[in-house]
């Protein structure tokens, strides 16, 4: 269901509506050191961003979203020898172009697997947004001139070794050397556990995961930490297999991530910040992308709502399709949908049970089964 014509042709009405106003009148430790450029960006609204829906125009008119992402983590951000993407992370930037242009397909992909570069693209506008396993934290929403939007996957650190090693948890490491992510908040969290534990460690950092997996593999480090989605990741695929090596229970930190765009734009932030809810939204509803056209005539009004088919706003009303003020089509979420799935969809097909990573909903869940997931009210 691709009605990018249509995106364009109010992209078109605003771009002549912005000329006669004017006739009338990526986690990272070096915030601190662009923590004044983010600041200006943010009081602007960046290249793009006017703080009116600036970038969403800009989009729209260009019929492209550039995303932001890693290329590294398998289940999560990969690219094969095609030089196709694919996992969790990027069904997501599907997502927010199928909301933003009709079109799922309409995405370029900007590889960032070094922690460093992501949050100078976002910056820089290089990106539109960036959906690329990041960690929302305090400093980074403060320092880095990001906002963060809707959590996609509520994820903790952990740790992972050889099957052989003889290690069983963490309290056995003490005196080992680990391998973590130059950047990343991953370096301060196992600081943070190590201390806790009183013990001693040697960090072994590299700049990406590609160059860290070869030195696990040679055997340069006893212990490899990163979030327990990106472990599982490559673990499924380490080259001696899976069995060869295991990830402590043990989560001992909390990595909700999620997009993130620039400061200043609350428009563009809402439009990509829906776009992600409403995957949330169509699961507590029911709806998938094979029942999406027959849910379209659902008696359930919040359905129809959610769906941008005419519900009567008020007893006696006529009715018409519901505009929450999002600069987005009514029927938004049935592109979404039709053409990402909704998100147990997403999830089941990149890193759910039946795939390499097999990892369960747990905290992922609904709400309503107990998990963390929960779509504010679209009305």
């Amino acid at each position: 269901m691709v009605r990018r014509g249509r995106v364009f042709t109010y992209a078109a009405l605003l771009s002549v509506l912005t000329v006669v106003g004017a006739a009338c009148s990526d986690d990272d430790d070096s915030s601190a050191d662009r923590e004044g450029e983010a600041g200006e960006e943010a009081a602007t609204g960046g290249e793009g961003g006017d703080g009116g829906g600036g970038l969403l125009a800009e989009v729209q008119e260009r019929g492209t979203l550039n995303c932001g992402v890693n290329e590294t983590v398998p289940g999560f951000g990969l690219v094969d020898e095609q030089g196709e993407f694919s996992g969790f992370d990027i069904e997501f930037c599907k997502a927010v172009a199928a909301a933003v242009l009709g079109d799922a397909e309409a995405v370029e992909y900007t590889p960032l697997s070094d922690p460093e570069t992501r949050f100078p693209a976002l910056q820089s506008g290089e990106i539109d947004v960036l959906i690329r396993n990041t960690t929302y934290t305090a400093s980074r929403d403060g320092g880095e001139g990001a906002r963060f939007l809707a959590t996609t996957f509520f994820d903790g650190q952990g740790m992972m070794v050889r099957a052989d090693s003889g290690f069983q948890s963490i309290e056995d490491m003490n005196g080992t050397t680990i391998c973590v992510l130059a950047g990343t908040t991953t370096e301060l969290n196992l600081a943070t556990r190590f201390a806790a534990a009183g013990l001693t460690y040697e960090p072994l950092t590299f700049p990406d995961a590609d160059a860290l997996g070869e030195a696990f593999a040679a055997g340069q480090c006893d212990g490899w930490t990163s979030d327990l989605s990106q472990l599982a990741g490559q673990r499924s695929a380490f080259p001696e297999g899976p069995d060869a090596l295991v990830i402590f229970d043990d989560a001992f930190s909390k990595e909700p991530l999620g997009p993130a765009v620039r400061d200043g734009d609350d428009e563009w932030a809402s439009a990509v910040n829906w776009a992600v809810i409403a995957t949330i939204q169509a699961e507590e509803f029911g709806i998938t992308s094979e029942n999406v056209e027959q849910m379209t005539t659902s008696d359930n009004p919040d359905v129809l709502r959610f769906l941008g088919e005419p519900v009567a706003a008020e007893e006696g009303a006529e009715p018409e399709p519901f505009d929450p003020g999002l600069g987005l089509e009514p029927d938004f979420a049935v592109d979404v949908i039709s053409q990402v799935g909704n998100y147990g969809e997403i999830y089941d097909r990149t890193v759910g049970p039946g795939t390499p990573l097999g990892l369960e909903r747990g905290i992922n869940a609904q709400w309503s089964d107990g998990g963390l997931l929960y779509a504010p009210p679209y009305r």
